[in-house]
């Protein structure tokens, strides 16, 4: 089966995710992860649906995330990158060993966590994500009490594996960021 469409995907994602944040946090790392693929001259979509399905079985399923998904998405042929990204996006929770091994794994794990923190920023600094100072966002990140449940180690290995430093990274979402409402 080939990816399905935004809109098809979208409608996956409404099916099986009723949390509005939830929702709205799916939208930033598909968003984050599209401006990453084009950045890297790799499959915008792919990306983008690997962005947005990365927690399609959170809500359902929160002790068990990923694993529902992987299997969804196993039986519906999507691709290996995909299924290999999000269950790496889930190293070290719930038994999940998997390390990334593609550039999409490392880019979803550099984005997924540090959304919560630009989502975090907004609710506080109601200021659109296009016009974020990084520097402020690279200050609330060196706080650990701030977004205090933000696995701010995975974020960095995926910086790492992207071979990105944090600003830059921080930069780069201010920019991808821009197109969200």
């Amino acid at each position: 089966m080939p990816l399905p469409t935004k809109d098809a995907a979208t409608a996956l994602l409404h099916q099986h995710v009723r949390d509005d944040y939830q929702r709205h946090h799916a939208l930033m790392v598909a968003t984050a992860l599209e401006g990453y693929a084009v950045h890297l001259n790799e499959d915008p979509l792919l990306w983008y649906l690997t962005g947005l399905l990365h927690d399609l079985d959170y809500e359902e399923h929160p002790d068990a995330h990923p694993g529902p998904s992987l299997q969804w998405f196993k039986d519906w042929g999507y691709p290996g990158d995909l299924i290999h990204a999000v269950e790496a996006h889930a190293y070290g929770y719930h038994g999940f060993k998997t390390l990334p091994q593609t550039k999409l794994a490392a880019a979803l794990l550099a984005c997924d966590e540090i959304s919560g923190i630009f989502y975090a920023y907004r609710k506080m600094n109601p200021v659109p994500y296009g016009q974020m100072k990084p520097g402020s966002i690279r200050k609330k990140f060196k706080e650990p009490s701030f977004a205090a449940k933000i696995d701010r180690r995975t974020i960095q290995l995926g910086c790492d594996q992207l071979g990105l430093d944090l600003d830059t990274h921080l930069a780069n979402l201010v920019r991808f960021f821009a197109v969200l409402a």
